[in-house]
């Protein structure tokens, strides 16, 4: 059966011949592992430009290119059990354009239109929903992998349980995401937003925990503007609205916040509502906006960034970057970064300890007590000449039991790396998975290859 998203998304094709198709494409991408005569290392093409922060001196660009951008279709759409099952180059914008005439949508939808779903697994995403299902990985049921010596394994919380975990944050280092399958939850046309100002940390995290404990709302997210002004968006599905802002030229969704009270949105551009930017939109001008608000995003901004990496910085580019820091340490870290860092807007991003994740080391999960985090997002802050404002975030989060994602700049020495990250996990998968390391490891990957310095030529 062909069915198409009356949305002018992507064709979902649930035919037999559309299974047999993805096992092919399967098997190509399996006997290049086989037959390839080259050491490596190696990384992934796809057709959506990547949504780490680029770099100037990343070597990876430099890989061999294992070409995944044909796995781009959706499989199957399940409305009765509200699941749906994808290949990984599929983005969240295809996806949703193809699930919500069904009523249907993601349970977490990063927030720019193409982040592909292999991407979200990797790089394990967030979103608004957060504080109540956790990332979108917590949402997934099974995955289909390719190891790097073109075995094809699948895994599921009870069948092969580890190679599962272990898939979340790897970025791409364990093998290739070529299948998976993940829920979907219910939603209505529109999304009603009320925004509660709070003058201190201390009433803005009661107004959190509120949310998190009662679970009526359908969405939560918020910014901190200043020590004194912090803004909570709270989102619950509505059928009607008596009006609907979509924020996709002239104003940005992020400028709406401290300024209105309540808003209302369609629900696929509430989804995307920060696609032009999380806390900070160029161009400002308005003039600039009407001539190009339509055409500056995320993906035309990232598919720019890197095709000319000469016009990246050499040296102290500017901080993008997400914490998760422990809801009961966040006004201690945040005293520090009021003190020390001064960069407004912070995004704020409930999440939910859904599980004590495999790929973070016992110790770290030591003593943790709380059952929710915080990602704290800082995106284009100024670094100060002499200061290297990235690895002053690592050793404030240290000091608080925090962590960061690993798509922006890292400067961890490989000792304190692995005793944040599970080297025994990771490596008991790798041993399976990656023997002869054509992916790279987690820590050169993210921490040196990044910054161009596993090569020969490094600077």
């Amino acid at each position: 059966m062909l069915t198409e998203s009356v949305t002018g998304g992507p064709r979902v094709d649930t035919s037999s011949r559309a299974a047999a198709l993805h096992e092919a494409k399967v098997e190509a991408i399996a006997r290049q592992l086989r037959q390839r005569k080259g050491k490596g290392p190696a990384s992934f093409k796809k057709k959506s430009p990547p949504h780490s922060v680029p770099k100037r001196f990343d070597s990876r660009r430099r890989d061999e290119k294992v070409d995944l951008s044909d796995l781009d279709q959706i499989l199957d759409i399940d409305t009765a059990g509200m699941t749906c099952t994808a290949e990984p180059a599929v983005t969240f914008d295809e996806l949703v354009r193809a699930t919500l005439p069904h009523g249907l949508i993601p349970y977490i939808v990063p927030e720019h239109k193409t982040i592909t779903l292999g991407g979200a697994i990797a790089g394990c995403s967030i979103e608004s929903m957060s504080f109540r299902q956790g990332g979108f990985h917590d949402t997934c049921l099974e995955y289909e992998v390719i190891t790097a010596k073109g075995e094809v394994l699948r895994c599921s919380p009870h069948e092969d349980p580890l190679l599962f975990e272990m898939m979340h944050g790897s970025f791409g280092t364990l093998g290739i995401l070529s299948k998976l399958r993940f829920k979907l939850v219910r939603c209505a046309p529109y999304v009603r937003v009320t925004n509660e100002t709070h003058t201190s940390l201390e009433s803005f995290q009661q107004g959190i925990w509120h949310h998190f404990q009662n679970q009526g709302a359908d969405y939560l997210d918020g910014q901190i503007f200043s020590p004194t002004k912090h803004v909570l968006c709270v989102g619950h599905f509505v059928d009607k609205a008596p009006y609907a802002h979509r924020y996709d030229w002239l104003t940005a969704y992020c400028e709406s916040i401290p300024r209105r009270a309540e808003d209302y949105l369609p629900t696929y551009d509430y989804l995307f509502r920060y696609n032009r930017g999380v806390t900070h939109v160029k161009p400002k001008n308005l003039v600039a906006r009407a001539l190009f608000g339509k055409l500056i995003h995320s993906d035309s901004v990232l598919r720019t960034a890197n095709r000319f990496t000469q016009l990246l910085p050499k040296k102290d580019p500017p901080v993008i970057v997400d914490v998760f820091v422990p809801f009961s340490r966040t006004a201690e870290f945040m005293d520090w970064y009021h003190r020390e860092m001064k960069h407004y807007p912070v995004w704020c991003v409930p999440f939910r300890r859904t599980r004590d994740y495999e790929w973070l080391t016992p110790q770290w999960w030591s003593g943790m007590k709380d059952p929710l985090f915080l990602d704290l997002a800082v995106y284009g802050m100024p670094q100060p000449p002499g200061r290297n404002i990235y690895k002053e975030m690592e050793d404030a989060l240290q000091r608080v039991n925090g962590t960061k994602t690993l798509i922006s700049y890292n400067y961890y020495d490989e000792a304190t790396f692995w005793s944040l990250w599970n080297k025994d996990t990771y490596q008991a998968v790798k041993q399976r998975t990656d023997p002869d390391n054509l992916f790279r490891d987690l820590y050169t990957k993210m921490c040196k290859a990044a910054l161009g310095l596993d090569s020969p030529q490094a600077h």
